[in-house]
């Protein structure tokens, strides 16, 4: 991993960052001074333990958030876990950046932090550097091998994330080892008891999100690449104390190693803990991103976020229809969206041949996305193409093929492993689909780790449990509403989701949620291209207004406003694009709420607002007009797993 040193030297207190050489405890606060990380050594023992808290030192009296937790690296030569002493501090730094992006929640993005350097020697003199980062809803720390010490494979890491046990998760287990699996699309766990044991041996997921006496606290990892292994938390958690764990063994197929095979100077990604007492803090995050390496792409004006039509859902063997496929181009072309998309084994189409298909897209004004299994001899998953995207040399004149045809993005599938070398072949591809200007889509796949903002070209990722599942999970309708709600506040913080959201048909097991919830999903989730899953017909059939909106709603916002709510209950988001705004709200849980909703959002104009809401069954929609002011509040009543969606534009 690159090092990159931060940008502007800050002004040094004495008092709150000790640089003293036989000082025992180093804190950094943020920006504001609110939140403050400490590390130190532990010396109430014989091991002389390295460990941190986090604190919020905004009031008179200090507070405890992250109870204090243990600091380490295990190599297969050396051991980073205790007995440390102290080599050398570094002055703190500022880093105050506003980097802009094409995709996510909001499109400029203030990078604000300190950063400190910490240098330690174990018992043998060998050097370990901490990194630590603090921000005002957050900090952020890491593990780096300097200059001059030895290459080592890493076989473990003693990191602790100590969370007070009074109060609750919403944690995702890690996936049992399948021909399918992991792929982070598991439930969150919904307000269990912090500590509680994952039902799965394999452990927990990042990101994991809780509630502990006030405070929010969202742990996840960032700026990952091949040179390491991608986390998760270990199934066992004593007194609130989860420990970071390695990929399985088992994983793609046994092939590759679990262990991270290091060459100095080394750098492990990002420890990511978000801390605040406003859940609206955590929702509208950027911080994973931020500790990403800015874009690395010259040239970026042919990356377009976007709406896509998508066949599988409704007719799984589609994409291998020349006839179905123009259906579903036809449909994005009258609807405004941008892109459709060619799911698996569109290679066997029959009727026109697939460049027939793109072609007659490119005469619509629609661009195509194109399915690919990421396999190789990492997964067994037979639907095709496959064999390709794990072969760099095949890759390359398969995205120059794409590129001279006209094709705008792919989307690549069954990973199943967060092994040093999948995390590798991510990582290629989205570099060599950059060079030839296609968009990428990751599905089977990993968790974002902020890579969007170092390759802008990575538009969207799985990682969920979506509404897919509707197609071969008993359980998922039942599931779907409150788990819905979870995830702005757990798994599209830290990225772009492809969900697959809007689905207002039955598959073949039917949502209870109600049509308003599903048009509301498209404003609740972000993801930089949003596939509406239903079949075209669904689309078609809607009356004017959510016709209209699913026309208009943009996917790539400039700013996003959480608006209340709790996870598993409810979630009320708005998201702005230019003058206008746009609002979701659905309804988790099987009984009738009352919601008001604030204006105070909106700028000083008058909005004229078009709200849809539940009508008088769960499969009807009515919509009003009226004009509304920031002064304005508004009780709307959603049915059981219901909803609402609201855009305002400007008066003029």
């Amino acid at each position: 991993m690159k090092y990159t040193l931060p940008l502007t030297l800050c002004i040094f207190c004495l008092m709150s960052c000790n640089t003293e050489p036989d000082a025992t405890s180093w804190s950094l606060p943020s920006p504001d001074g609110n939140l403050q990380m400490t590390v130190f050594l532990d010396e109430s023992g014989e091991s002389n333990l390295l460990k941190y808290r986090v604190e919020d030192i905004s009031g008179e009296e200090t507070r405890t958030v992250v109870q204090p937790s243990v600091l380490g690296i295990e190599t297969d030569a050396q051991a980073f876990t205790a007995n440390f002493t102290v080599q050398k501090v570094f002055a703190p730094t500022t880093i105050d950046e506003t980097y802009g992006v094409i995709t996510g929640k909001q499109s400029e993005i203030r990078n604000h932090a300190r950063e400190q350097r910490l240098v330690f020697a174990n018992a043998e003199g060998a050097p370990l550097e901490v990194v630590i980062r603090a921000y005002d809803h957050g900090v952020a720390f890491r593990y780096r091998f300097p200059e001059g010490a030895e290459n080592y494979t890493v076989t473990n890491e003693s990191t602790e994330f100590g969370i007070p046990t009074q109060g609750v998760a919403w944690i995702q287990p890690y996936d049992e080892i399948t021909t399918y699996t992991p792929a982070y699309e598991r439930y969150f766990q919904n307000a269990i008891p912090i500590g509680m044991p994952s039902s799965n041996k394999e452990g927990f997921c990042f990101p994991a999100l809780f509630r502990t006496g006030t405070y929010y606290i969202l742990l996840s990892e960032a700026d990952l690449d091949g040179s390491y292994f991608g986390s998760h938390l270990q199934a066992e958690a004593p007194n609130g104390v989860y420990r970071v764990r390695m990929p399985e063994e088992s994983e793609a197929m046994d092939t590759g190693p679990a262990e991270a095979t290091m060459s100095v100077p080394f750098e492990t990604p990002w420890r990511v803990i978000m801390v605040s007492q406003d859940l609206g803090d955590i929702v509208e995050s950027d911080m994973v991103r931020s500790l990403n390496e800015p874009n690395q792409l010259q040239d970026i004006s042919w990356i377009k976020p976007g709406r896509a039509s998508w066949s599988w859902w409704s007719d799984h063997a589609s994409s291998r229809s020349a006839k179905s496929m123009r259906e579903f181009v036809d449909l994005a072309a009258e609807m405004g969206w941008e892109y459709s998309l060619v799911d698996a084994n569109w290679n066997t189409i029959e009727g026109d041949s697939v460049k027939q298909l793109v072609d007659y897209a490119n005469s619509r004004g629609v661009g195509i996305l194109m399915w690919y299994n990421s396999g190789g001899p990492h997964n067994q998953v037979p639907e095709q193409p496959r064999d390709i995207m794990n072969d760099p040399e095949k890759r390359r004149a398969e995205f120059q093929k794409l590129q001279e045809w006209g094709v705008r993005g792919i989307k690549v599938d069954f990973f199943q492993s967060d092994k040093p070398h999948i995390i590798q072949q991510y990582q290629d591809i989205i570099e060599d689909a950059a060079e030839y200007e296609i968009m990428v889509n990751f599905h089977g796949c990993t968790i974002p780790r902020g890579w969007s903002r170092t390759y802008p070209n990575l538009m969207t990722m799985e990682s969920v449990r979506g509404a897919e599942v509707y197609s071969f999970g008993e359980e998922y309708p039942e599931h779907a509403p409150w788990h819905n709600t979870i995830l702005p506040a757990t798994r599209n913080v830290i990225g772009s989701m492809d969900y697959t959201p809007v689905t207002f048909s039955d598959q073949q097991y039917p949502h209870i949620t109600s049509n308003a919830h599903e048009l509301a999903l498209s404003v609740v989730f972000e993801s930089g291209i949003m596939h509406f899953a239903d079949r075209v017909s669904a689309y078609r059939e809607l009356a004017e207004d959510p016709k209209n909106f699913l026309k208009e709603v943009p996917v790539a916002w400039d700013e996003t406003q959480y608006l209340g709510g709790t996870p598993g209950k409810e979630m009320i988001i708005a998201r702005r694009k230019g003058n206008d705004w746009y609002v979701g709200g659905i309804n988790g849980e099987g009984s009738q709420k009352e919601w008001v909703v604030n204006y105070d959002f909106l700028g000083e104009a008058s909005y004229q607002a078009m709200l849809i809401t539940d009508g008088e069954s769960s499969r009807e929609m009515q919509s009003s007009r009226k004009t509304v002011s920031r002064s304005n509040a508004e009780e709307l009543s959603m049915r059981p797993y219901g909803g609402f969606a609201m855009r305002l534009s400007v008066e003029e």
